[in-house]
């Protein structure tokens, strides 16, 4: 995999050419920035800035009104910016104007083609596909579970994209002994080369016992049966070696900085 030209495509196709990712959002081309609006429970924030030409008072306004825009509708929000944004002060300006920088992850990518999906399951252990509000409390569950807090807006977004654009999304759970143990969904985008892995979550008690590994190879090869080349990942750092052995390639860094709620 060639690095520059993937993540260009990624740049070009994923956030510059981004689609709403459910139903209820749009996508607007404001200015420079390119940003996602929805209802509090979808992903709110900034997708894309071309800040290059701008000098440094012209950025700070385009930030000010991207906070403009969604504090007057009531929303929390994400400016995600990636390593090879510009300006390279962004990150401190967005600090500046009241963000809270959330943790770093690692943009991976890998060719479906040359992954390697010959994964077995632990024994007693069969995935499920989510195709209802039952499947989806599985997984609500696992996350919960599996990260702490509440994963009730990961609920409401599946069962959104569930009942309004199935073709788009494929979440799995992982059951042993008819308990849900782990969960992950896979976003697939028509028209991009790209296929999107999220959540991967695992209780605690089935930890390192090759669930995360299983759960992706599953959702590659549902992503290249749907033709897409490439899928991408936002690796934790415990997620990254993983990846690695499978076959992924690190393209950048990437870190959300939030607005509106401490991280």
């Amino acid at each position: 995999m060639e690095h520059d030209t993937t993540l260009a495509r990624y740049d070009r196709q994923l956030r510059r050419d981004a689609r709403p990712d459910g139903p209820g959002v749009r996508v607007e081309h404001t200015g420079p920035v390119v940003r996602q609006t929805g209802p509090a429970h979808a992903w709110n924030g900034v997708l894309w800035s071309g800040l290059d030409d701008l000098g440094p008072d012209e950025v700070d306004a385009v930030v000010a009104e991207q906070i403009r825009h969604y504090t007057g509708l009531g929303l929390t929000f994400e400016w995600k910016t990636y390593a090879h944004d510009a300006p390279a002060d962004l990150p401190r300006r967005l600090r500046a104007a009241g963000f809270a920088p959330d943790g770093e992850e690692t943009l991976m990518a890998a060719e479906t083609a040359r992954l390697d999906l010959d994964v077995v399951l632990p024994e007693g252990v069969e995935l499920l596909p989510v195709t209802d509000e039952a499947g989806v409390r599985m997984v609500v569950e696992v996350h919960d579970r599996a990260f702490g807090g509440d994963s009730g807006h990961i609920g409401r977004q599946l069962l959104d994209r569930l009942a309004a654009a199935p073709d788009t999304v494929a979440a799995v759970v992982a059951v042993a002994d008819g308990e849900p143990v782990s969960a992950a969904r896979l976003d697939l985008l028509p028209g991009t080369d790209f296929a999107g892995l999220y959540g991967g979550g695992t209780v605690e008690s089935w930890r390192g016992r090759g669930l995360y590994r299983a759960l992706v190879a599953h959702r590659a090869r549902i992503a290249a049966a749907h033709g897409h080349r490439y899928v991408h990942v936002d690796a934790a750092p415990t997620s990254r070696p993983i990846l690695q052995r499978l076959g992924f390639t690190t393209l950048t860094t990437t870190t959300p900085y939030v607005y509106g709620q401490p991280v």
